[in-house]
This record gives structure tokens, C-alpha cells and sequence, in this order.
């Protein structure tokens, strides 16, 4: 008799400590999800972020494929949907059309093309 005893005092606090440990990871997991998303005055979200750079990386491949851009000297920078293009071109038709192949790009808001002529 002391032995079943035994045996459900321990499977019941195995069971305690299980739901305890469940209860702890999801309040971590909740409070972790709740302030690591968040936008503030001066940080975007995780989200954003991730877009912009996704949105950044597409562009740039945008540009190496258009033909009639031509250059490896433009940067691009992306903040909330919005490409800056900097850096240096041959000619204004480069520069047009690398504004063309950044705003063509899904995703993106508006294109400020800083670019300079050579």
C-alpha cells in the first residue's frame, strides 16, 4: 500500500512540475514575443526591419540585372519602404533607370535616387 502511495505522490509531482514549466515557457515565450516585436520612437520591429532588407537585397539584385544601369558603385539603403540610392553613375539614363528598377521592385514605397553623375 505504501508503495502505490509512493508511486502516485511522485507521478503527481511530476505533473506539477511539468505544468509549472509549461506555465513558465509560456509566459517567457508571450513577454518575449510581446517586447522583442514592438516598434518604439526609435527602433522599427523586427518585422520592418526584415522587410527592409529583404526589400534592399532585391533591389540590388535589380540593379546588377538591368543592362542599362551598369554599375557596382550605387548603394542602397531601405528604411520603411523607402530605397535611397547613393553612389555614382556614367550617365543620366543610368541614373534614371536605376530609379526605375528600384521602384519596380514589390515592396517599395517610394525611391529618393541621390545617385551622382560622373
Amino acid at each position: 500500500m505504501a508503495a502505490a502511495h509512493s508511486y502516485h505522490m511522485n507521478h503527481t509531482l511530476r505533473a506539477l512540475r511539468c505544468t509549472s514549466l509549461l506555465a513558465l515557457a509560456g509566459a517567457l515565450g508571450t513577454g518575449f514575443l510581446g517586447s522583442g516585436c514592438a516598434a518604439t520612437a526609435k527602433h522599427d520591429s523586427t518585422g520592418e526591419y526584415i522587410d527592409d532588407s529583404s526589400i534592399t537585397t532585391k533591389v540590388k539584385a535589380a540593379l546588377l540585372n538591368d543592362a542599362s544601369v551598369k554599375s557596382l558603385e550605387i548603394s542602397v539603403q531601405t528604411m520603411k519602404g523607402v530605397v535611397q540610392l547613393s553612389g555614382f553613375v556614367d550617365t543620366t539614363d543610368q541614373k534614371q533607370a536605376a530609379a526605375r528598377a528600384a521602384a519596380a521592385v514589390p515592396g517599395v514605397v517610394d525611391v529618393t535616387n541621390s545617385l551622382i553623375v560622373k
